[in-house]
């Protein structure tokens, strides 16, 4: 099916809805994230999982996290209450988060909270597995989450949510959706709590008590069509609250906790100047927050702050040729209790794409170069070609590289850190052989791939230092369907994440992992089950008497979820889960009381049995 110029310029980042309500049912299957640009999911030349809206209330996810487990090469480790995030074997900060297009990762730490993301306002959820600093720059080696939120619809659509659960859970959620043809906003709020549970297992001082989060979310979009050529919009999202957590490091009593704030602000302007031309300039400011109270860190703050613009513009050269050419602005600020050695830095970027899709093949070729203040010039390459087999098959064969700049802890942090300024990025080079395949709706996808990582950025005895290097091969397929009547999806992934120097599988990261999802409607009646596997990982803990490290081995798990929901009226609407129905006891990460005592490790402890009841309200206005 031809897609319309007008079509995707509506189509495109982040302040526009890529599968409008009005539209769903004439565009096929899209994807933004993969391009920087709409285009048809069959033909993006990188592994993709696409969650829409409807995928997120019919699984009844909660968190951006959960949901993200079932994506074929992610897994989550959770030390403490934090969730470390592994995209084909590399680390949390080596992928790149963005809401709205907005980078909302910590300048300090490296990592996006996904966990403290309000998921009632999120409208999709693109998943990139695979390199993409030659479109979006640093960050981009494991790949790319893309999170847009939601945006209006016609007329006027109010919802509330209630829920109450295991573990003293209490959620409420409030949201109106209105607008024209012309103009349509979402304005959303919500405030989540719950208690929690202890995650730790030595019983000591305040380790004892339970962890519970408090989020209170806001979500305003707003976007407005002047005339067939002009389209902009605004996207505000914001969440702050409290998390608390064991501190496994602090010996005198009290109840550790962050107090945090994770926000994006956004606005662009589309013009479509020609029928061959889009322009596009947006405009946007991150905000990172965070305050330790009563831990081992003294009540420390660290602040964060990014504002950033970028200029696309795109370009139909002929009927199968595409370009895309922009520039990119960001610049980082710092503000922490503890004095830094600097506090700011830019990024500028400019970067080209072009793409042909042929009847017979198709190529997409990459460049970006970032100049960045501190570490200077980096240019990134991608490059695809595509192999049509029929008209419901293909086959792609990929190069793309990756890089992650230093954050101001490692670069500026205070002396005792062992901060290194004239840290290199970390670099990534990754080849790719996918196939796909269409089969009466039935969606089948595999990738092979290996991915090498230098100049990692790890501790080296006296100071940060570009030490390691890591080999990573991958295998990864899935399937989406019908299967006797139930909704199908199946995820797996192997991988084998090695340190070339020391030649041990990098820590915390399951080789083998395996997820299951199935769904079935009985007339108002909807049932589901979700059930994960994971193989043993590893940890690099405990530290021996020459603070060298000891492998310890994690053992494998397996846990299954059940939901169900019942459709009462056309404006009430019930849910019901169970995770972990098993009730098993498990753990994704070790900790170790002190470096003396060789016999006070532990695991974290996850998530017991719980359930959560909830009804939806959508009123008819």
């Amino acid at each position: 099916m031809k897609i319309s110029r007008l079509a995707l310029a509506v189509a495109l980042l982040p302040g526009a809805q890529v599968l409008a309500a009005d539209t769903s049912h004439e565009l096929p299957s899209m994807l933004v994230t993969s391009a920087r640009q709409a285009e048809p999911r069959m033909q993006a030349t990188a592994a993709s999982t696409v969650f829409a809206r409807a995928d997120i209330e019919r699984l009844q996810a909660r968190s951006v996290p959960e949901l993200l487990r079932r994506v074929p090469g992610i897994s989550f480790s959770s030390a403490g209450g934090v969730p470390q995030l592994s995209v084909r074997g590399t680390s949390t900060a080596q992928t790149l988060v963005l809401v709205d297009g907005q980078r909302i990762a910590s300048s300090t730490s490296g990592f996006a909270r996904l966990d403290y993301l309000a998921i009632d306002n999120i409208e999709r959820v693109e998943v990139i597995r695979g390199p993409r600093s030659s479109l979006y720059g640093a960050d981009a080696i494991g790949g790319v989450i893309q999170i847009f939120t939601r945006s209006g619809e016609p007329g006027l659509n109010p919802q509330v949510r209630l829920a109450a659960g295991s573990d003293h859970t209490f959620q409420r959620s409030l949201s109106l959706s209105g607008g024209t043809q012309q103009t349509r906003v979402h304005l959303g709020a919500s405030l989540d709590e719950r208690e929690g549970f202890d995650a730790t297992r030595d019983e000591r001082g305040a380790d004892r008590d339970d962890d519970g989060q408090r989020t209170r979310a806001l979500h305003l979009k707003l976007d407005h069509q002047f005339d067939t050529n002009w389209r902009a919009g605004l996207s505000l999202n914001d969440q702050r609250g409290e998390n608390e957590y064991d501190d496994a490091y602090k010996f005198a009593p009290g109840a550790p906790q962050d107090e945090f704030q994770v926000s994006s602000y956004s606005g662009y302007l589309d013009r479509q100047l020609s029928d061959a031309w889009n322009s596009r300039l947006e405009l946007g400011r991150s905000f990172d927050r965070n305050r330790a109270v009563d831990s081992a860190y003294n009540d420390s703050l660290l602040e964060t702050t990014r504002h950033s613009a970028a200029w696309i513009n795109r370009f139909s050269l002929t009927e199968q040729q595409q370009l895309a050419l922009g520039t990119d602005w960001y610049e980082d600020r710092l503000d922490a209790t503890t004095a830094y050695q600097e506090d700011s830095r830019d990024n500028l970027a400019f970067f080209a794409q072009h793409s042909y899709q042929g009847d017979g093949f198709g190529t997409e070729l990459g460049l970006r170069h970032d100049d960045n203040q501190q570490f200077g010039s980096h240019n990134s390459w991608n490059a695809a070609f595509s192999l049509p087999v029929g008209q419901s098959q293909r086959w792609i064969l990929s190069y793309g590289e990756g890089f992650r700049a230093p954050t101001f802890t490692d670069l500026y942090a205070p002396p005792a850190w062992g901060p290194n300024p004239d840290l290199e990025p970390e670099t990534s080079k990754t080849y790719e052989l996918q196939w796909r395949a269409d089969f009466n709706g039935t969606l089948l996808e595999a990738s092979l791939y290996r991915t090498d990582v230098e100049d990692m950025i790890a501790w080296g005895g006296r100071q940060i230092e570009n030490i390691n290097h890591a080999r990573i091969n991958g295998f990864e397929a899935s399937a989406a369907g019908e299967l006797l009547g139930w909704q199908a999806s199946l995820g797996l992934s192997i991988i084998d994440p090695r340190d070339r120097n020391s030649g041990r599988v990098l820590p915390r990261r399951a080789k083998r992992t395996l997820s299951l999802d199935l769904d079935r409607q009985f007339g108002a009646i909807g049932v589901g089950a979700t059930w994960q596997a994971f193989s043993q990982r590893f940890d690099d803990g405990p530290v021996n008497a020459n603070f060298q490290s000891e492998r310890s081995t994690i053992p494998g798990y397996a846990v299954l979820d059940l939901r169900t929901s019942w459709q009462a009226t056309p404006e009430l609407r019930w849910e019901a889960k169970l995770e972990n129905v098993l009730d098993k006891d498990y753990h994704q990460a070790l900790y170790q009381r002190t470096f003396a005592d060789m016999d006070s490790v532990y695991g974290y402890r996850e998530q017991g049995r719980t359930g959560l009841l909830a009804v939806i309200w959508t009123p008819a206005l």
